[in-house]
């Protein structure tokens, strides 16, 4: 992390060596065409494909909610992070202050940051290997797959991850000196708090390359680290947290090695991804009588690593109820030294076998639960969200191929209140608002009011639910399921509903009032004063680390220390 700048490419060395006339200029074309030829098919695979998932909505409402004046929450009055990308929440924001529609810009400004991150990995490769880039092996699978296509939308930060790895990357082989490259690095757990990773490869990598001295390399390593560790102030004080909400409720340090290992071939089966890994391991592989043009090793070793231990997390906590997308930033970095690569005869020969299994991924080969739900749990989400709005292209979702969703929408849109609602059921709210509970929260989200709370048993934006212990047996990712006698103890007033015991409710009242749990509420919902972000600040390794028994007598006894 040596801060000295790097060679510029238009040197007098480089004009002395540079071709002239129509062969620069030919040259020039290709150049231009192998970078933004996967760029333009991305984007238009992506624009044919284009949805917004109800996750993405997530992302919208606490966008509008900081738009409003109430801050980085989902509900006023109750501080929860259910944004897991912070750094594309903030971007959603500055696209909403000249008064753009929220989801429109998390839908298209995903498909744009996809696209660039494709040009960006391209111009990479070609600083990598230099003028004799001139194949897009790598760019091939990647262009193949459905869900990539499905993700480059979607709402999420699936699109600023592509961006950032391509571009973290690029600066890795291109400028890994520059202080700038420092900051880009760091930029992972910003994205998406698993993207650390990535950061720490990178940066290990970028050491590995320029040699700083100590001193130099204590320089990089703040720079680098410097807007992760305040924003991580900023969280555990404001939030009380050490991770996004959705990080504790699907306990994003957990042990699930068999259902990951099932989520894995869940993606690799259906596409039959061993093939072209065979052709891409045997073109770059030494061999007899190959040419070979010297690349630097560190920089282009370094991404199949960090994709590598990307695929091991994700294995690891059991994968996720979307099919593909928690593999496509892994399968991004372990391609990026192959996405553009030299002309040699056995990279032809293993184009050619990518290219044919390419078309006949992109033509044919599908998950035979299309537009549905798996029988592990995990979903074509965008076929679903599909059928269930009954459009080819869903944005603001209205469920017109989904009764049960539309029915609740409307109910939540036009109660009066105070209103609990949970699900379709409407009872009395010891709030004067409106307090939705579903467990779809983007559709949630959309239908309650902004001074209303919406809610979800599963928790990731509900505290109380996201520190609950895990239902066993539950489908990955909705693994938690907070029983409706804990939301009537916390939200409800007045009479209870049919078949809820009353005295579950009151154990349940009783254990809100004691030891974690009645800390994790002031935490969530005590006014901001100096003490208590410092308070927050302190507890946050406790409180985010903290579970309670769904049984609200078993939770008495636990947290209150005897049975009423």
């Amino acid at each position: 992390m040596v801060f000295t700048p790097a060679r510029a490419p238009g040197t007098f060395v480089d004009l002395l060596t540079a071709r002239s006339g129509a062969d620069e200029r030919h040259a020039r074309v290709r150049r231009i065409a192998l970078c933004l030829g996967p760029a333009l098919v991305v984007l238009f695979a992506g624009f044919q494909r284009r949805w917004m998932s109800d996750d993405g909505h997530i992302y919208v409402r606490t966008v509008r909610q900081i738009l409003a004046g109430n801050g980085p929450v989902f509900n006023p009055g109750e501080r929860a992070e259910a944004s897991t990308g912070t750094l594309w929440q903030w971007l959603l924001v500055l696209a909403g202050l000249p008064g753009l529609d929220v989801a429109t810009a998390a839908m298209y400004g995903g498909l744009l940051l996809t696209a660039a991150g494709f040009a960006l990995a391209a111009l990479a490769g070609m600083r990598l290997y230099g003028t004799c880039a001139a194949l897009p092996l790598g760019a091939l699978v990647l262009l193949a797959l459905p869900p990539v296509w499905d993700f480059a939308t979607s709402g999420l930060e699936t699109g600023l991850a592509t961006c950032w790895l391509a571009g973290a990357w690029l600066l890795l082989v291109a400028r890994p000196a520059s202080p700038w490259t420092c900051l880009v690095l760091g930029l992972g757990p910003l994205v998406r708090p698993d993207l650390g990773l990535v950061s720490a490869v990178f940066l290990a990598a970028q050491w590995l390359v320029v040699r700083p001295t100590w001193r130099r390399a204590g320089a990089g390593l703040a720079i680098a680290l410097a807007l992760p560790f305040a924003y991580e102030i900023f969280r555990a004080g404001y939030y009380g947290h050490l991770i996004p909400l959705p990080g504790v409720t699907k306990e994003a340090s957990q042990s699930l090695w068999g259902r990951g290992l099932g989520y894995l071939g869940d993606f690799a089966h259906p596409y039959l991804l061993w093939l072209p890994a065979l052709f891409i391991v045997a073109a770059v592989l030494p061999g007899p009588g190959r040419e070979r043009r010297p690349v630097p090793l560190v920089p282009a070793l370094a991404p199949v690593v960090a994709g590598a231990l990307c695929w091991v997390y994700v294995i690891k906590v059991g994968g996720d109820f979307m099919h593909g997308r928690m593999f496509l930033p892994g399968l991004l970095l372990m391609l990026l030294p192959v996405f553009v690569v030299p002309a040699t005869r056995a990279c032809l020969l293993a184009g050619a076998a990518v290219g044919l299994w390419a078309v006949v991924c992109a033509g044919w080969l599908r998950i035979p639960y299309e537009g549905g739900l798996g029988p592990a749990g995990i979903a074509d989400e965008r076929g679903v969200y599909v059928k269930q709005n009954a459009s080819a292209h869903p944005l603001h979702h209205t469920f017109a191929g989904a009764d049960w969703h539309a029915q609740y929408r409307q109910l939540a849109t036009h109660a009066e209140p105070p209103a609990l609602l949970l699900g379709r059921t409407r009872l009395a709210a010891n709030a004067p608002t409106v307090t939705g509970v579903y467990s779809v929260l983007g559709l949630n989200g959309t239908a309650v009011p902004l001074d209303g709370a919406a809610l979800d048993p599963i928790g990731l934006a509900y505290p109380l639910a996201a520190h609950s212990q895990q239902v066993a047996g539950g489908r990955v990712g909705h693994d938690k399921q907070l029983p409706a006698e804990w939301i009537i103890a916390d939200r409800g007033a007045g009479e209870l509903p049919p078949r809820v015991d009353p005295l579950r409710v009151a154990a349940a009242r009783r254990a809100l009032n004691c030891g974690p749990l009645a800390e994790l509420r002031t935490a969530t919902t005590a006014p901001l004063t100096a003490d208590r972000f410092l308070r927050n600040l302190t507890g946050a390794w406790e409180r985010t680390a903290f579970r309670f028994p769904i049984d609200a007598a078993e939770a008495e006894r636990e947290l209150c220390g005897r049975r009423q």
